[in-house]
């Protein structure tokens, strides 16, 4: 029997049994009441609540301009429509980065008003000490390496990070950094897929990759991504599941139609 089906709530223990056992960890992100609902229903282990809530919910070119309030905001509805898998909350760009205090005040916000089990956090060596602060408050951590999209304007772009062997040792340094802090699991994002199996390999912890293969411990992806909600937004690494965006336009269409022509509401569905 499998990890994923012996138990009734995913924890951090979930995650490292999962990893010792080399069965995959299926994570997706998640906004709202609903998404959070059929997300859990479906089976998935982990629901993150994202800063990508800037860009999908709120349609910033960024995820720098969404706040800690906001942040809160979407994780209590997500929470609500969650049993079984395990939530994790982004913090936000400008709540973490330079001062441990800040950090560890922004991590208790989110775990006391959201009912989230852990926080995300973007960056290795250079937020160590905020890290540090936030465990040691007896709050698990996610890390996040790779293309961190909070450091975008550092970036200037959102291309693939790691191919020079540089920046692939460094991201080796941070998750082994984290690891070694006391972090229960790691993001990869964007990388070379043979980085991705490599960091996988010379971790105790599970990784969770979004581009970067599919040797890691465990995926995730966007949930609007994977049900094709924007047409416009089709990166190599996100499979789409339904074309959710064609079908929701014709509906509408449909709708408008028949508004029009008065075949809505029919005798049936008028009192």
């Amino acid at each position: 029997m499998s990890v994923h089906t012996e138990i009734k709530k995913v924890t951090t223990e979930t995650f490292r049994k999962m990893k010792i056992s080399g069965e995959k960890i299926s994570v997706l992100t998640a906004y709202d009441y609903t998404m959070a609902y059929l997300a859990d229903e479906g089976g998935v282990e982990a629901i993150l609540v994202g800063d990508s809530a800037a860009n999908v919910m709120a349609g910033h070119e960024t995820t720098l301009p969404i706040t800690l309030e906001q942040m809160i905001y979407h994780a209590q509805s997500v929470s609500r429509g969650i049993k079984r898998a395990m939530l994790v909350v982004d913090l936000p760009f400008g709540t973490y980065q330079s001062d441990p205090v800040q950090a560890y005040h922004s991590a208790v916000r989110i775990m006391k008003e959201t009912g989230a089990a852990a926080v995300k956090i973007e960056g290795g060596l250079e937020i160590k000490d905020s890290i540090k602060a936030i465990l040691n408050a007896g709050i698990p951590v996610m890390g996040h390496l790779g293309l961190t999209p909070q450091s975008i304007n550092k970036f200037g772009s959102f291309k693939l990070r790691a191919k020079e062997d540089a920046e692939a040792e460094k991201l080796i340094s941070d998750a082994k950094l984290l690891e070694e802090l006391g972090c229960f699991s790691v993001v990869i994002e964007k990388i070379p897929a043979a980085l991705g199996e490599q960091v996988t390999k010379e971790l105790n912890i599970p990784t969770i990759g979004i581009g970067a293969g599919n040797q890691t411990d465990g995926q995730v992806l966007v949930i609007h991504d994977l049900l094709g909600l924007n047409k416009n937004f089709k990166p190599k690494f996100a499979r789409k599941y339904l074309n959710l965006h064609e079908q929701i336009v014709s509906a509408v269409a449909q709708y408008v139609s028949d508004v029009k022509s008065t075949d809505f509401p029919n005798k049936e569905e008028s009192f």
